[in-house]
Formats: C-alpha cells, structure tokens, sequence
C-alpha cells in the first residue's frame, strides 16, 4: 500500500481547482490529479501534455499502453500499472498481452512493433535514451513517420515522468481499486 506524502485534495476542492487550471472535471476524481491539483498550473501542464498524447496522439494507442505498461513494471509503479491496464483493456488490449510487458522478449504474440516500441523503452528506462539500434527499428516498424517517432519518444518519457511522480508523493490508488491486475503479481514478487 502507497503512503501518501502530500495530501489529496478532497473532491470537491479538487473540482474547483480543476476549473480553475482547466483541467476537464472528471480527471479531478483520480487521486493523481487529487494531489497534482495542490499546483494547478503544473496539473494542468501535464494535463496537457498526456492529453495531447492520450486523445489527440498519432502513436497507435496499443504500442502507447504497452510501453506504459512496461513502465508501470520496471519502475514497480502500482498506480500506472492499475489505471492503465484498464485504459488498454478498454481499448480491446488483450490481458495476456498485458501481463507479457513483464518478460516481453518470451512472448511470442508481439510483433517487431511492438518488440520495437518495447526495447525502445527499456534503453529509456536503462539508459535515459533510445538506442540507435532500437531507434533505427522504430522507425522501420512506425514507417519512418517522424511524428509517431517524436511521440514514442515522448510518451516514454512523459509515463517515466509520471511513475517517479506517482512514487515520490505517494499517490494512493483510488478507493476500491485492487493492486496489480488482473492477477496481483508485481514486480517485487519476482
């Protein structure tokens, strides 16, 4: 269980602030945006710049929740694990293929996309950069679009941004929800 290291705002507080910031009302009831919402300014950054991403992204949103998957487990980071494997799973991402962000090398249903994406962020996580090598074989998988490369970049590093966020302030999951689905395994228990 997260301890929380700043408070959440209560929810109603966090919707005034939410309107004030112009931050859409219902990012007001995660406790991420509960605690983001203490500096409305920076909440409503990145807001934005997830948004941008999360709605308006021209990164095939599979690979996006994938690679955010993969951060949620490397960085053992529950929140991002929890809410976005339900945002994949809304999207038709397929639970197993959730779970094998875990060990991606051993599963045989990714592609070289999604292989690509995915040892693109392990060098991030790694090394702070995609590899030339790992670039060179996003760019073949993403047809060398240069907007998708610079938003793969980007989201790698906007959801580490956004781990180390959740982790240093001890952003709790919100009531009711359980750790580490679908099966409560995380990567502590490895």
């Amino acid at each position: 269980m997260t301890t929380a290291r700043v408070p959440k705002l209560p929810l109603d507080e966090a919707k005034a602030a939410a309107d004030e910031a112009a931050v859409p009302d219902y990012m007001a009831e995660l406790s991420i945006f509960q605690v983001l919402l203490n500096h409305p300014p920076l909440a409503r950054a990145i807001n934005d710049l997830l948004a941008t991403m999360l709605w308006h992204g021209s990164l095939d949103p599979r690979l996006r929740e994938l690679v955010i998957m993969r951060i949620g487990w490397v960085t053992g980071c529950d929140y991002e694990w929890t809410q976005h494997f339900r945002v994949a799973s809304r999207l038709g991402v397929s639970a197993a293929d959730l779970v094998a962000v875990r060990d991606w090398r051993g599963h045989d249903g990714f592609g070289p996309a999604e292989r690509a994406v995915l040892a693109a962020t392990d060098d991030v996580l790694r090394d702070g950069a995609v590899s030339a090598a790992n670039f060179a074989a996003c760019e073949r998988e993403l047809n060398g679009n240069t907007t998708v490369l610079i938003e793969l970049v980007a989201a790698i590093g906007a959801w580490r941004m956004v781990a180390s966020i959740l982790q240093s302030l001890g952003v709790p999951l919100e009531e009711g929800v359980s750790s580490w689905p679908p099966d409560g395994r995380s990567p502590a228990a490895d």
